[in-house]
């Protein structure tokens, strides 16, 4: 079926000169093109980019046709993003998700997605870093929609690496997509703890707290625990704004810039290991006057030393008892004036 057959090409050795509005322009001469994605190294290599066409028919043809043609002076590289057969495969099945659970692979995480990314986008965005085994968009199994993010698994770890070192920042789909190591669930359940942990949703997470909450509670991490630590786990969901941990209490705070950004991260992360501890995810507390203090926020501007914080604050509180499903969090005075923001007071 024309719908199975690859439709997007790979178009490396690229000048820097070179735009998609020039690659798009000539490679509509051979057929109609759905979109060009363009990717500049920042590490110094030549760009490359992907372009989709309509029909494998175009595809097919500007493969044969531009191939080892010059582009502003330089021979560009023509060649399909995945290879047929990969394409083929139901990123939906069973095989999949096996697949992507095997121990013998490498497990990229690829967050920030745009809702019309599909698990062809990714394997066709991934594909020129090596062999991929599998790749899926996850999906809600209620709407089917995407839940922003997906997995892309390498045969070789050294793919994988280039991959996450390369790809993070890079634009698909009008967003700058973010990778890292997946994180694993835990294997089969060792407590009554682990066992008990509820696989969330992410429409569930994220009509649980206002649009206006952006803090994700992070605790059961008893040892290890360090602020690069929770930087590294949560930054392929979003932009972290603050990061508070006490290593003592084996808790953090962490502060995305987004509301949608936190939500993923309560979804992924809860119920995953962490230094060997199998960790909870909540929203941060948040008190019934956040929106109108964020509206209010808007219009207000404070000078140093405020800065951003001061308009959040007017003086020194303390953050009271915060119980998120059986998580005592003891009160602490001095970050009370950061944290009261998103409640914790």
């Amino acid at each position: 079926m024309e719908d199975e057959m690859p439709r997007t090409l790979y178009v490396g050795n690229l000048s820097r000169d070179v735009t998609e509005a020039l690659i798009l322009q000539v490679f509509s001469q051979i057929g109609p093109c759905k979109s060009c994605k363009m990717i500049m190294d920042t590490a110094g290599n030549d760009p490359y980019c992907f372009v989709e066409f309509f029909e494998h028919r175009h595809a097919a043809a500007s493969l044969a046709a531009m191939n080892g043609r010059k582009i502003m002076g330089k021979e560009v590289k023509v060649n399909w993003a995945t290879t047929p057969s990969s394409q083929k495969k139901d990123a939906n099945s069973s095989s999949v998700v096996s697949t992507l659970r095997s121990q013998d692979h490498f497990h990229v995480f690829v967050g920030d997605l745009s809702p019309e990314i599909t698990t062809d986008d990714i394997k066709a965005a991934f594909g020129p870093f090596g062999r991929i085994s599998d790749a899926r968009v996850v999906k809600d199994m209620t709407t089917g929609k995407s839940k922003g993010y997906g997995f892309v698994s390498f045969f070789n770890k050294w793919d994988a690496e280039n991959a996450i070192a390369q790809m993070g920042g890079q634009w698909l789909g009008g967003r700058q997509i973010r990778t890292n190591w997946a994180t694993r669930k835990p294997p089969a359940p060792k407590s009554t703890y682990e066992s008990n942990t509820k696989q969330l949703s992410y429409e569930e997470v994220v009509n649980q707290s206002s649009p206006s909450n952006c803090t994700v509670y992070c605790g059961g991490v008893t040892s290890g625990l360090t602020e690069q630590l929770m930087r590294q786990t949560f930054s392929p969901f979003g932009q972290i704004m603050e990061v508070r941990v006490f290593p003592d209490k084996g808790y953090s705070f962490v502060r995305f810039s987004a509301h949608e950004s936190a939500a993923h991260a309560i979804v992924s992360v809860n119920g995953t290991t962490i230094e060997g501890h199998v960790v909870k995810c909540y929203w941060g507390k948040e008190t019934p006057d956040m929106l109108n203090t964020v509206q209010q926020q808007s219009q207000i501007s404070f000078p140093p030393p405020y800065g951003q914080w001061g308009q959040w604050y007017g003086g020194a509180q303390q953050i009271g008892q915060y119980m998120p499903n059986g998580w005592q969090v003891p009160a602490y005075g001095v970050y009370g004036q950061a944290w009261n923001q998103q409640g914790f007071r």
